[in-house]
């Protein structure tokens, strides 16, 4: 879809609105964490991945929650303290750690579990569940199209 317009439109910009909308959703959600779990944002997108996915690299679980490697560590050695996560050596790179949720990460986790999906059903509960289908495949093409155009954008930017 061209847009004619040199004008940008802020309000109608697809990546401007997503952003925007994933930053009121996350600080919502992390206003709540944050008061009962002292958790931070990155924190608990940390422990959810892990959560699905145990013994994932600090990198591997960095991309998936989509934080750079300054965030990343920071929530990591603050979630290690708290003693939520424990860093196991990666037997084939003694270099690399996997995270592993402890027990009392697990038990947060499992306590989070609830809200989110509490309110994931808020949000959505205006959509008839074949509006939420269509949403849910509308995402996962943006997903997969950005991420086919990460190389183009890397080729272009030099």
């Amino acid at each position: 879809m061209k847009k004619e317009s040199s004008k940008l439109n802020l309000q109608r910009f697809l990546p401007y609105r997503l952003t925007k909308l994933s930053g009121v959703i996350s600080r919502s959600l992390a206003e709540r964490y944050s008061r009962q779990f002292d958790l931070t944002i990155q924190e608990w997108r940390i422990l959810a991945i892990l959560g699905e996915k145990p013994g994932l690299t600090a990198r591997e679980v960095g991309v998936l929650a989509s934080l750079d490697k300054v965030n990343m560590s920071r929530a990591t050695e603050k979630l290690e303290k708290s003693g939520r996560i424990t860093r196991q050596v990666v037997a084939e790179d003694r270099r690399a750690f996997s995270l592993i949720l402890t027990d009392e990460g697990k038990a947060v986790l499992e306590k989070i579990i609830p809200l989110a999906s509490e309110y994931e059903d808020l949000l959505l509960e205006e959509f008839s569940s074949n509006e939420i289908e269509m949403l849910d495949g509308f995402l996962n093409r943006l997903d997969k199209r950005a991420d086919e155009l990460i190389p183009h954008l890397k080729k272009n930017g030099d």
